[in-house]
């Protein structure tokens, strides 16, 4: 029988989630778990083995001996209950007879088949996961929580990141449920415009533990994570300019040019009357949008100082209705597409690290945008060939803390807690016959098991490895163009790298966000550099030019087409060898444009025989894990993977 959510928000009755049924969790847990063996295996934190005859893709992953801690068959001593533990010391007494050894039983064992492919990764088949215990035959396993519990020692997990990674891989497995009751079929999704779609992504495909959001409660989540599909009215507040400081691009270089376009006149006046109600002088402030969540969680509790002496006031809502993207802290404006995209602090714990919004960076968000137009639109390959779009961060508000932005050493969570960008919509860019979709998209597949993708090639008209073609040749030309000429990469992982298809869903073109958080430079100065302005080369962080290009590899070839490519082999017929060549002969036809590159070609060489193995899931297990620390983490490098595109 189904079952409708109670109100979150009635006290009185308590929520009952109706996606928590037992088949939606046993065939979520199934494919969590399946995931959880691959990604931790691509990762080298376990160690499967082959388990059947030479060449089969079976493979066996020896777990924990017990639950409990203690080895079966042990005693600590055989000493006698009067403490005298010499055997046979009594006057002559006759030894006892050795005790039987006993013999531990055999490790419990993990059994499944899988494929590897490029960059040493392992696709689980998660209809093969079967546990083998004692002498009986394997028995069906899915159940990523117990494989938690019953491999935590070979995992090498202490017991305080174990107690939070239950939690985080529960509340992420129910979110997989929630996504499971009202899935769509690739063709219905292939009809849904950007915003819609967003809702129906299941997340980071890398990080096992991707929709843990640790602070939202249940109702928390039903009501705002994207999943969720629930629009929402934003609540603004005003705050003291002893506090908030304001930035924007030319054209918006002053706060109210950006509320004229944001706020009809008749809300920004309501505005100034509740301000001037209390005796406050209007001038004095800056008006942002607050994530509800936040401001009851947050900003009431941590700046109650400020609220009190009227430095914080809250406002009521501008009566848009905004759409919370794959991000959770992300909006869109579904009532007024051409107005600006919000992006919000949010003090919860996801996908690594707390989503709030670093004071300077949002700062900078501005500065960083104007720098990196400006280079697209001196450049006629990326302005006229490329048509790349940037969505650029185009203002924002910082909000700092009275105490905690002048303490170095508190954990950052606190100092990200208040303030907005706004960043310029997909939807001002597009030609009337363009749409948009995020690359994570594609690598979606619905509940009968057809691939996103297989949709679209089909839709398309071309064959599989034309449409391959035409993808790769609209995502890597203006990436690489900025690597290679400017030293500089975004992070083009699936939901900052959008994908702008024409009218027959062919992919066209490239869109770019997330530039002050995602945005890295060459360490080794470049003369492009030169045009850099002080305040963006004081927050954009810079890497050594040999890694700079993880930022590509890990983020779209590790972090996309690792698993793109078995999705196209499997229904597309396209095999992953001819995958990685048609993405290496795309990176060799950009580079033959410009042959007086080629040092930079050498320097960025996106082309060696192997590369550096980032680690996300080993970051939380063994590095990082819940602590509290100044600064966000980082990726963990564990050794080497062999890089598909080394040769044709």
């Amino acid at each position: 029988m189904s079952r409708e959510p109670s109100a979150p928000r009635d006290p009185s009755v308590l929520y009952d989630p109706p996606e928590l049924t037992p088949d939606r969790w046993a065939r979520g847990g199934r494919r969590l778990l399946a995931k959880m063996v691959g990604e931790f295996a691509y990762e080298e934190i376990i160690e499967p083995v082959p388990a059947g005859p030479d060449g089969t893709d079976s493979y066996s992953l020896r777990l924990d001996v017990d639950v409990d801690g203690d080895s079966h068959g042990h005693s600590d001593s055989h000493s006698d209950r009067d403490g005298h533990g010499g055997v046979g010391e009594s006057h002559g007494t006759p030894a006892p007879a050795p005790a039987p050894v006993s013999v531990p039983p055999p490790a419990p064992r993990l059994l499944f088949r899988a494929r590897r492919g490029s960059y040493g990764s392992w696709h689980v088949d998660p209809a093969s996961l079967a546990l083998a215990e004692g002498e009986g035959p394997p028995l069906p396993f899915s159940d990523p929580l117990r494989f938690l519990t019953r491999a935590r020692r070979t995992l090498g997990i202490d017991g305080a990141t174990l107690g939070h990674l239950v939690r985080e891989l529960t509340i992420t497995l129910s979110a997989d449920a929630r996504l499971d009751r009202t899935a769509l079929t690739a063709a219905q999704l292939a009809d849904l415009g950007y915003a819609e779609l967003e809702g129906h992504q299941t997340g980071h495909p890398w990080l096992v533990l991707n929709k843990g959001r640790i602070g939202f409660s249940a109702s928390d989540a039903a009501r705002w994570a994207p999943e969720a599909r629930l629009t929402a009215e934003l609540p603004w507040i005003a705050v003291h300019t002893d506090l908030a400081a304001y930035r924007g691009v030319v054209g918006l270089d002053a706060a109210e040019k950006l509320y004229t376009r944001e706020l009809t006149a008749a809300t920004r006046e309501s505005f100034a009357d509740i301000l001037r109600a209390r005796g406050l002088d209007p001038h004095a402030y800056l008006y942002l949008p607050v994530h509800p969540w936040q401001w009851d969680d947050i900003i009431l509790p941590l700046f109650a100082p400020s609220v009190a002496a009227g430095a914080i006031v809250p406002l009521p809502t501008d009566g848009d209705l905004r759409l919370p993207q794959q991000s959770i802290r992300t909006f869109l404006n579904l009532s007024r597409p051409d107005r600006h995209t919000v992006k919000l602090p949010l003090s919860v714990l996801n996908t690594l690290v707390w989503r709030g919004l670093p004071t300077e960076r949002t700062l900078a968000a501005p500065a960083v945008t104007a720098w990196m137009h400006a280079l697209r639109d001196a450049d006629p390959f990326l302005r006229d060939e490329c048509r790349v779009i940037l969505l650029g961060e185009v203002a924002s508000v910082t909000v700092e803390h009275p105490l905690y932005d002048g303490l170095p050493e508190v954990p950052y969570q606190y100092k990200e807690l208040l303030g907005a960008i706004w960043r310029e919509p997909i939807t001002r860019y597009l030609a009337p016959d363009e749409r948009a979709r995020t690359l994570a998209s594609l690598l979606h597949t619905d509940p009968d098991g057809r691939a996103f993708v297989a949709e679209l090639v089909e839709r398309s008209g071309l064959s599989p490895e034309a449409w391959l073609r035409r993808l790769f040749n609209a995502l890597l030309p203006p990436l690489l163009q900025f690597l290679y000429r400017y030293g500089t990469v975004f992070s083009p992982h699936g939901e900052n790298a959008i994908v702008v298809f024409d009218d027959k869903d062919v992919p066209v073109r490239l869109a770019v966000k997330d530039f002050v958080d995602d945005i890295n430079v060459s360490a080794e100065a470049l003369p492009e550099h030169a045009s850099m302005p002080g305040d963006v080369r004081d927050v954009l962080l810079t890497e050594r030019p040999d890694f700079l290009t993880q930022f590509i590899h890990s983020g779209l070839f590790v972090g996309v087409f690792r698993y793109l490519a078995p999705l196209c082999q499997e229904q597309l017929g396209i095999p992953e060898t001819t995958f990685w060549s048609l993405v290496r002969a795309e990176i060799l036809r950009h580079q033959a444009r410009a042959p007086q590159l080629k040092e930079r070609y050498e320097m960025f060489d996106l082309l060696t025989p192997r590369i550096e193995r980032l680690c996300l899931n080993r970051n939380r297990l063994h590095l990082d894990g819940y602590r509290d620390r100044p600064e966000r983490p980082h990726a963990a490098v564990h050794g080497s993977v062999p890089n598909p595109l080394h040769q044709p």
